[in-house]
């Protein structure tokens, strides 16, 4: 029988192909999503596109003709698609401030601007942070996002409450309460056979305000001449913390301890951190790996686990060390002749070590300066900022660490025994393509071919020009780099050049260095261990919670920078800033400011002369009457205005 007209027409049109995956959104509007399974097709989602699609949700794409904003995105490659469906939430709150009873406008910059709410409870006032409870927005969640308010977290702008809202926003547990560490301080530690390391010279390296002291480090020469005797001494929680207890799965729960600044919430709770930390004159369970370590070249010749008694004879802090190391003829205070002499040979051991394992391992060394927010714990009171670079004091306690971490996955790999494991894959071929044209393009600098492996990466950033370009790349240089994250297989780490690497030596403050206490005590007693699929499972949970607790501190270091302009009276003395064009947009000017460690907007508008845009391949430059501005140049700049709500900053071109 012949086909209908309409049968006809149906047979022959297309059929409509959809895909699946996360979409990631940026804060510009526009997005990203990942095909699973296939992880080299990356759609590009205009920002119209995007429909009510959240970052992290789920969601359906169909593959479009390209209509891509070059504004937004440099790369040419990868399809465009258009989201037709959201299939599921990665959220289920949001925190934003309440504006009127029935708008908030949300902390998160990937959001919408503004979502509607029903309504609010009586003790929510205008002005307040809220948290929201995002309702069911329609099929397939394409109508306009909207959502009932649970709770006030307190006023908007004020430190206390904004830190509250962003330790709302990103899930962070709440604080233990009094019952739970009243509870905690009744654990006693299992009894084991341990060897008795206290006679070692034994010391600690931490900041000045440190909470917790999980690691120490010995020092002495060796059984041979020529050869030193490593100790790196780790609390022993696992004996304290057995698997499946109360505060075990407390611990899973948060996975590690978060640090804001002004807001500490840890992963065990305070008192029992006392207990368990390694302190000064104090006889310590610890759990120690031995090194045999050859002076003159820093290479390790052995080493061995062991369950042990420790003493610290000397707590430390970066500073005071650092101070020391750079004019070792003054001696720091509280300090003896024993204290200065293991520093200087502990010292002069880790730059060999750093040595032989730079010659074997070609790690990637990167030196970029780091800027925090000061904020009174008790008074939320923002005392300043404070600029840290890595220097060789913090270079002693990582080599150490390093070297525990590896020798422990080593082990694991050795006696066949699951563990957990942090890997880094290498880089995404055509991130680092765009990375080497763009540096090529703004900067002038010549990168090599990055994708021939790690040797071109270590020899590009030894190369890098020591002037204002240098931070500006590094940046993108990380950008380019993938997510550190836990495997329950041991998988290369390309950061370190590393292919057996564990977490080990801080059981306190992360979940999966207690794990693999827990799996090593249960191994050395002969217990029943964890399975590898329970140990992919909490792989899985804390990379995740790694990278929320990562994106809560950036959130709320950021947020506090705001608060200091404001505090400083950087908007009305006109405060003049150097700062460095990171990105040209349509829309102006993205810069980062060096002094503050943050980055700056500085719309077109603000610019006294029209302004026009020139586009190439890898970035941009701007024109405003005689001036060009690109990537790589020095922009002077003032404070404009200030959202506390969004958590961004707008500044003005001033010369």
């Amino acid at each position: 029988m012949a086909k209908s007209k309409k049968q006809s027409r149906q047979s022959r049109a297309p059929r409509r192909v959809l895909y699946s995956g996360v979409f990631s959104a940026a804060s510009a509007g526009f997005g990203f999503v990942n095909v699973p399974g296939d992880p080299s097709i990356e759609f590009f989602i205009p920002r119209k596109y995007t429909g009510h699609a959240l970052d992290g949700d789920t969601v359906e794409i169909e593959q479009i003709p390209d209509e891509r904003d070059t504004t937004y995105s440099k790369r040419k490659t990868g399809p465009v698609g258009r989201i037709v469906a959201v299939t599921g939430r990665n959220r289920e709150f949001v925190v934003g401030r309440l504006d009127s009873l029935h708008e908030i406008r949300p902390l998160d910059k990937h959001l919408p601007e503004t979502i509607r709410v029903n309504s609010a409870p009586r003790n929510a006032k205008k002005g307040d942070w809220v948290q929201v409870r995002l309702l069911d927005d329609g099929a397939n969640h394409t109508e306009q996002l909207r959502g009932h308010v649970e709770r006030s977290l307190g006023s908007a702008g004020d430190v206390t409450h904004d830190l509250d809202a962003i330790a709302a926003e990103f899930g962070l547990p709440p604080a233990y309460t009094a019952a739970d560490e009243a509870e905690a301080l009744k654990i006693t530690p299992l009894e084991i056979e341990r060897e008795d390391l206290s006679s070692l010279y034994t010391l600690t390296i931490d900041p000045a305000d440190a909470h917790d002291f999980d690691d120490a480090i010995s020092v002495q020469p060796g059984a041979k001449p020529g050869e030193i005797t490593l100790g790196v001494h780790i609390a022993d929680v696992a004996t304290w913390i057995r698997p499946g207890s109360k505060f075990d799965k407390a611990a899973a729960y948060r996975s590690f301890s978060s640090y804001l600044p002004g807001k500490f919430l840890p992963m065990l709770p305070k008192p029992l951190t006392a207990k368990i930390s390694l302190r000064e004159k104090v006889l310590s369970p610890a759990h120690s790996v031995i090194f045999t370590v050859r002076l003159r070249d820093g290479r390790i010749l052995s080493s061995r686990r062991v369950h042990s008694l420790v003493k610290v004879n000397r707590r430390m802090d970066y500073d005071t060390v650092q101070s020391f190391l750079d004019d070792p003829t003054k001696r720091p205070k509280g300090w003896n002749k024993q204290d200065m002499e293991n520093v200087l040979l502990l010292q002069k051991l880790i730059k060999k070590m750093r040595g032989w394992r730079s010659k074997h391992e070609q790690f990637l060394w990167i030196d970029a300066p780091e800027i925090r927010v000061l904020c009174d714990e008790s008074t939320h009171e923002i005392k300043g900022l404070l600029r840290r670079v890595p220097c060789a004091a913090d270079g002693i306690v990582e080599e150490c660490m390093l070297a525990a971490n590896s020798a422990v996955a080593n082990e694991l790999i050795e006696r066949g025994v699951g563990g957990l494991f942090r890997i880094h894959p290498e880089p995404d071929p055509e991130k680092l393509d765009e990375f080497e044209g763009f540096i090529s393009e703004a900067f002038g600098v010549s990168t090599g071919d990055l994708s021939s492996g790690r040797a071109a990466c270590m020899h590009f950033l030894e190369s890098l020009p020591d002037d204002h370009r240098k931070p500006v790349i590094l940046s993108r240089f990380l950008r380019a780099m993938s997510r550190a994250s836990y495997s329950e297989n041991p998988e290369l780490h390309f950061g370190l050049g590393k292919t057996r690497y564990s977490h080990f030596t801080s059981p306190i403050r992360r979940y999966p260095d207690l794990a693999l206490h827990q799996q090593l005590l249960a191994l050395d007693l002969n217990k029943r261990l964890r399975s590898k699929r329970m140990l992919a499972e909490i792989a899985v949970l804390c990379s995740k919670k790694e990278e929320r607790n990562d994106n809560a501190f950036y959130a709320a270091n950021d947020r506090l920078k705001l608060h200091f302009l404001k505090n400083s009276g950087a908007l009305e003395n006109t405060t003049m800033y150097e700062a460095i064009i990171q990105k040209v947009t349509s829309s102006g000017l993205m810069c980062e400011i060096p002094e503050l460690g943050m980055l700056g907007f500085v719309p077109t508008s603000r610019f006294r002369a029209p302004v026009t845009r020139r586009n190439s391949r890898y970035s941009s430059r701007m024109e405003s009457g005689h001036t060009g501005y690109r990537p790589g140049d020095f922009i002077y700049i003032a404070l404009d205005s200030i959202d506390l709500v969004r958590g961004h900053a707008q500044f003005r071109p001033v010369i």
